[in-house]
């Protein structure tokens, strides 16, 4: 990409989740990955007390088709810069996050775009201490990726960066996982349907459920390269529900295409979403005396059911703008140790530094076997209020109060809702998309509700 083409499509790289995009054009594409690398590069070489020691950067990745393109540009930008490289290959994202640590590296690399269909890819990048770097981090890369001057800090010919594949990164981060797990209590007898998504965590997964003594019914675990999240996993859960009524297992377990989030599946084929998982993880803990502060930590979006079932066991619930990043931002802020979202991002602090969902599975597995119950009884702790969600798209983002008749609809409706429900408007971090949420006793109503301010809004911001 030459200096004109880079100053004519400069834009914000990193999002909510790092930087995202369809993979081979603009920002995924091979060119831009490698300025990236760089760039990372000679911000670790910069860090303050660390001048003169020889970096290290390790490389993981899910099973998508253009991982290999956006891996060895990204290692090739950070050798030029005089990093070594170590590659994992497929990894989920949350053991990235653990074996950079592990391994003592100055930082992990993840290409993934998590959740989203194969032609998709991202970059999500964690610091030497497994967390997600921080935003001023990102800033800096994202200068330094549009400043002609980077090639002028590329290391001489003798200096330059080696890459290497490791071996042993899958059962680093096996053992890890495992030994999330209680030491006194297996999974023996159990019989478990887990769909890996064809993602991430397909070699991976099987094993850690398996080692602790769990009969495993796996789906989703023959990656081609185009078939990640395609129908199966986290997203598309009804197979992982079909599965457990087919085979009669005690819980079904859905990934997403990095395994970063879990969507759980009771024995009776019923779907056990993030906000059930917290509810379920957070009254065991306090129990125990474990739940940090007595606090849990979620989004917006969480149900308002979460919310009830927590203040009747004497838990408050602490809500954050939609993004794990953010519950881990205000976790680590504040002292808390359980977090997560209803799409499935689960983060135990105690364990891990960003969402796990093969931890996080194991966290309701343990109080599944430390208590006797079924999930279908620990299902029933918490229950869903009605909630309305409608996506419409628009060409403009402004803010929405200066919308003129948006604050006014709005008040209307909440006062409809007559303090039984809530409403929550937001941008997609990722997409052209305004999202409606609403929530109120009326399924009926909710929805008339929702659709009401979608068309609204679509009217006002056009498409």
């Amino acid at each position: 990409m030459s200096s004109d083409d880079r100053m004519n499509s400069r834009k914000k790289l990193f999002g909510t989740d790092g930087i995202r995009g369809t993979a081979n054009k603009y920002p995924m594409t091979p060119d831009l990955a490698l300025r990236v690398g760089q760039a990372l590069g000679y911000v670790l070489k910069s860090l303050p007390g660390r001048k003169g020691a020889k970096r290290t950067v390790l490389i993981g990745k899910d099973t998508r088709l253009s991982g290999y393109m956006i891996e060895q540009a990204m290692a090739s930008g950070l050798n030029s810069m005089g990093v070594r490289v170590l590659l994992t290959g497929p990894l989920p994202t949350p053991g990235i996050g653990f074996v950079a640590q592990n391994m003592r590296a100055d930082a992990g690399v993840v290409i993934s775009a998590s959740h989203n269909a194969y032609q998709d890819n991202g970059i999500k990048i964690f610091g030497s201490d497994g967390f997600k770097i921080p935003q001023s981090m990102e800033e800096e890369i994202e200068r330094l990726v549009w400043d002609d001057s980077l090639t002028n800090h590329l290391e001489d010919s003798d200096a330059v960066g080696r890459t290497r594949r490791i071996d042993d990164a899958d059962g680093r981060y096996i053992v890890y996982a495992k030994n999330t797990f209680p030491l006194n209590l297996n999974l023996d007898g159990m019989r478990i349907v887990l769909d890996c998504a064809h993602g991430a965590a397909y070699k991976v997964a099987p094993a850690v459920f398996e080692e602790l003594g769990a009969e495993v019914l796996v789906i989703g675990n023959e990656p081609n390269g185009r078939n990640i999240n395609d129908k199966v996993g986290a997203l598309f859960p009804s197979r992982t529900c079909d599965e457990v009524l087919r085979f009669r297992a005690d819980v079904g377990i859905s990934l997403d295409g990095d395994a970063d989030r879990v969507i759980m599946v009771d024995e009776r084929g019923r779907i056990v979403n993030g906000d059930h998982i917290l509810a379920i993880s957070a009254l065991h803990k306090k129990k125990q005396g474990r739940l940090a502060k007595d606090v849990v930590v979620a989004t917006e979006m969480s149900n308002v059911g979460l919310e009830h079932c927590l203040a009747v066991n004497g838990i408050k619930l602490v809500r954050t703008d939609v993004g794990d990043k953010f519950i881990v931002d205000e976790m680590r802020r504040s002292g808390y140790n359980l977090g997560g979202e209803q799409s499935g991002h689960i983060i135990c602090l105690d364990h891990s530094t960003t969402g796990d969902g093969s931890v996080a599975a194991l966290d309701v597995l343990a109080v599944m076997r430390s208590t006797g119950k079924k999930l279908s009884e620990l299902n029933d702790v918490m229950t869903d209020v009605p909630q309305a969600l409608v996506n419409a798209r628009v060409k403009s983002r402004v803010e929405l109060k200066s919308i003129k008749g948006y604050e006014e609809l709005t008040l209307k409706i909440q006062d409809q809702l007559k303090g039984r429900g809530r409403i929550f408007v937001r941008y997609s971090g990722t997409e052209p998309v305004v999202r409606v949420l609403v929530e109120g006793p009326d399924k009926r109503q909710i929805a008339i509700f929702a659709e009401e301010i979608a068309q609204f809004l679509q009217r006002q911001l056009g498409q």
